[in-house]
C-alpha cells in the first residue's frame, strides 16, 4: 500500500479522539483555558448533557484578532514562552484543545482584549472573523458536539450521566482554584475568593464541617516540597473515591502514587473497602514532575516517586496519629443543661496501662503485651499481671482533676456491659469498650519490633524474570516488615528470613507484590498483611462486648484511650466514642 499523509481534517479528528472524549472533556479544556487567561469568574452552561450546547464565558484577558485567528491552528499556544516542557506553570500547554473541539463540532468564539476598539467573533467552521459587540473576556459556544463523528456520538451515555461528568470536572477545577468563582447552569454556584474549608463543604457537603483534619507540612529533605489541605477523620468515609481531590502544583490529577500513599496512610484506621475524603495540594519544583504524560493531563510522572510517597504517608499518619490530648479536643458544646449526671462512686484518680481486671481474665487481656514481654515463659503470666498491678498501685496519684480536664470526661457507668457512659462539659459521651481497648492493644503491638526467624533452608519461589526484578525493587521495604529476600538465579526469589509466626502462601504473595510494583511502582501487600495480623490479634485479645467492668476499670480505659494514637476509631474503622449534646437529649423529651 502507498504511504500517504492524512488530510488535515482527519488529523484533527484523530487528535480530537484523544483530547475530546466526551462533553466533560470539552468543559475541562475550555475552563482551563479561561483560568490560564486570568479569569476569576467563569460561567458554564450545558444543554442536553453537552450534545446540543456547551457555553463557557470568562472575564479573562481575551484575545486580539491576530491571536484569535491563530488559536484554532494545531499546536498553537501562548503558554510556553520559553519552549521548556520541564517548566510548565499553566493548566494547558499543548495547543490541541481548540482545533480538536472545532473539528468535531460547530464552534463560535467571541472575545475582546480591552485594547482593540471592539471585540471579535470567529466561526471555526468557516474560519470567518468579524467584529463583535463582545466587550470583555471570552465566550466559546460549542454546538452539535460529535455531529461530524457519529461513531463517537453513539457511544455517549445518557444526558443525566454526561451532566454528572461535567459537574465532576467543574468540582475538581473549583477545588483547585477557590479564588475563582464558578457557575454551572445557573444551578451550582462556587463563590469567588471562598475560604478553602467553605469550598470543600460546598463540593463534598455540609457533613464534612468539623470532621476534616488540616494538613500543612514541608519536606526537610527536598526543597520546595509541601503538602497542604484537608483529610477526613477516619470515621468519615465513602463507599468510593468520589470525594478524593488531589492536586499537583494546582493541577487536578488522578495519580497512582498519590492514591496509593493515601490508601497506605489510612490502612490501620479504615476498612480496605472504604475510602477517606480529602483535598490535598502537593506543591513542588516543576522540574521534578512531568505533566506532559497524556493529552488529558490528569496523569503525572514524579522524578522521585518513592520519596513523594513516603513524605505523604508520613505526613498523613502523623496527623491521624495525634492523641486526643495532643489535639486538645473540643467536642460539640451544648447549652447549659437543666441537670447533671452524678456517678454513684467517684473513680479513683489512678492510671493503668492496661485496665485492671479480675485474675481470671487478666491473662487474656494482656496477652498482646505478654507475647513480647515474656514470650518464652508461660508461667510468668500471673507474675507479670501482679507486677503491673503493683506498679500502678505504687504510683504517686496525680492531683485530682476535674471532669473537664479529661478529653472524654468523667465516667458515669456502663450500659449493656458494652458501652461506657461519661460526661464531658455539656455532652453525654458513649464509648465502645471493645473498640477502645482494641485500639490501645493494637498501638502497643505496633511499638514493638517484629520478631523474625532466620531460615536454615531458604524458601525458594519460582517466578518470571520480570516478576523477580519487580520484587527485588522493593526489597528494602520488605526488610522493614521482617522479610529478607534476594535473587535465586534469574527466575526465582529466595526468602532467607521471615516474621516468626508467618506461614503464608509465599508464591501468591510475591506474585501480588510483583503485580502491584509494575502497576503502581510500589507495593503495600506486606504492610497490609502485617496490619491484618496485628488487627486480628488485638481484636481477639481485648476487652469484649458483654464483659462487666467496675468504675476504676472504665476510668482507666478512658484515660488510656485519651493518650492513644488514632483513638477515634478501632482497627477496622468503627468509631470508638460519640458525643451527644445534652440539648439534643432535651429535645427528645421536649424540654427545649
Amino acid at each position: 500500500m502507498t504511504v500517504r499523509v492524512l488530510p488535515d481534517f482527519l488529523i484533527n479528528q484523530i487528535a480530537a479522539g484523544e483530547v475530546v472524549e466526551r462533553p466533560a472533556s470539552v468543559v475541562k479544556e475550555l475552563v482551563e483555558n479561561a483560568l490560564d487567561a486570568g479569569a476569576d469568574q467563569i460561567v458554564i452552561d450545558v444543554v442536553d448533557g453537552g450534545r446540543t450546547l456547551i457555553s463557557v464565558i470568562d472575564n479573562g484577558s481575551g484575545m486580539s484578532r491576530e491571536d484569535l485567528a491563530t488559536a484554532i491552528n494545531r499546536h498553537a499556544t501562548s503558554k510556553l514562552p520559553d519552549d521548556d516542557l520541564l517548566n510548565i506553570n499553566f493548566m494547558g500547554f499543548r495547543g490541541e484543545a481548540l482545533p480538536s473541539i472545532a473539528s468535531v463540532s460547530d464552534m463560535v468564539i467571541d472575545t475582546c482584549n480591552g485594547v482593540d476598539a471592539n471585540g471579535w467573533q470567529l466561526n471555526a467552521t468557516t474560519g470567518e472573523i468579524k467584529p463583535s459587540a463582545w466587550e470583555a473576556g471570552t465566550r466559546i459556544r460549542v454546538e452539535n458536539l460529535f455531529a461530524r463523528t457519529p461513531a463517537r456520538l453513539k457511544f455517549l451515555r445518557g444526558d443525566r450521566a454526561e451532566m454528572m461528568s461535567v459537574l465532576e470536572v467543574v468540582k475538581r477545577l473549583a477545588m483547585a482554584r477557590p479564588d475563582v468563582g464558578f457557575v454551572l447552569n445557573n444551578k451550582w454556584f462556587f463563590v469567588k475568593n471562598q475560604d478553602l474549608m467553605d469550598r470543600i463543604s460546598s463540593v463534598m457537603g455540609d457533613e464534612v464541617r468539623g470532621r476534616m483534619l488540616d494538613i500543612d507540612a514541608e519536606s526537610v529533605s527536598s526543597s520546595g516540597l509541601k503538602l497542604s489541605g484537608f483529610i477526613s477523620e477516619p470515621t468519615l468515609r465513602r463507599a468510593s473515591s468520589v470525594d478524593q481531590y488531589l492536586f499537583v502544583n494546582g493541577r487536578p490529577v488522578k495519580d497512582k502514587v498519590l492514591v496509593g500513599a493515601l490508601r497506605a496512610a489510612y490502612m490501620d484506621v479504615m476498612h480496605a473497602r472504604e475510602f477517606p475524603l480529602c483535598a490535598l495540594y502537593l506543591t513542588m519544583d516543576t522540574r521534578a514532575v512531568d505533566v506532559n504524560v497524556s493529552p488529558a493531563k490528569t496523569e503525572v510522572h514524579f522524578l522521585e516517586p518513592s520519596h513523594i510517597r513516603a513524605f505523604i504517608i508520613k505526613t498523613l499518619r502523623n496527623r491521624l496519629a495525634q492523641t486526643m490530648a495532643e489535639k486538645a479536643v473540643q467536642p460539640i458544646q451544648a447549652d447549659t443543661p437543666d441537670f447533671e449526671f452524678v456517678p454513684a462512686v467517684r473513680p479513683q484518680e489512678m492510671r493503668f496501662d492496661v485496665p485492671k481486671v479480675s485474675p481470671v481474665i487478666a491473662p487474656r487481656v494482656v496477652q498482646a503485651e505478654l507475647k513480647i514481654a515474656c514470650p518464652d515463659n508461660n508461667d510468668s503470666i500471673e507474675q507479670f499481671v501482679q507486677q503491673r498491678y503493683t506498679e500502678n498501685q505504687n504510683q504517686v496519684p496525680e492531683t485530682v482533676k476535674e471532669e473537664n480536664d479529661f478529653a472524654l470526661g468523667r465516667v458515669i457507668g456502663q450500659v449493656g456491659n458494652k458501652y461506657i457512659l461519661a460526661q464531658k462539659d455539656d455532652n453525654l459521651v458513649i464509648i465502645d469498650q471493645h473498640a477502645a481497648h482494641e485500639r490501645i492493644t493494637y498501638e502497643k503491638l505496633r511499638e514493638h519490633k517484629i520478631k523474625t526467624q532466620p531460615l536454615l533452608t531458604p524458601i525458594v519461589i519460582n517466578m518470571r524474570s520480570e516478576d523477580v526484578n519487580a520484587v527485588l525493587s522493593v526489597a528494602d521495604e520488605m526488610r522493614a516488615s521482617g522479610l529478607v529476600v534476594d535473587a535465586f538465579g534469574g527466575d526465582a526469589v529466595a526468602i532467607f528470613e521471615k516474621p516468626a509466626d508467618w506461614d503464608l502462601n509465599w508464591g501468591d504473595l510475591f506474585k501480588a507484590i510483583a503485580d502491584e510494583v509494575r502497576v503502581y511502582g510500589h507495593s503495600s501487600q506486606l504492610n497490609e498483611k502485617l496490619h491484618l495480623k496485628l488487627a486480628n490479634y488485638a481484636c481477639h485479645h481485648s476487652v469484649r462486648a458483654g464483659q462487666k467492668l467496675d468504675i476504676n476499670q472504665m476510668d482507666a480505659l478512658l484515660r488510656d484511650i485519651e493518650n492513644t494514637q488514632r483513638a477515634g476509631q478501632c482497627n477496622h474503622g468503627r468509631p470508638v466514642y460519640k458525643f451527644i449534646p445534652l440539648t439534643e437529649i432535651d429535645g427528645w423529651f421536649e424540654r427545649l
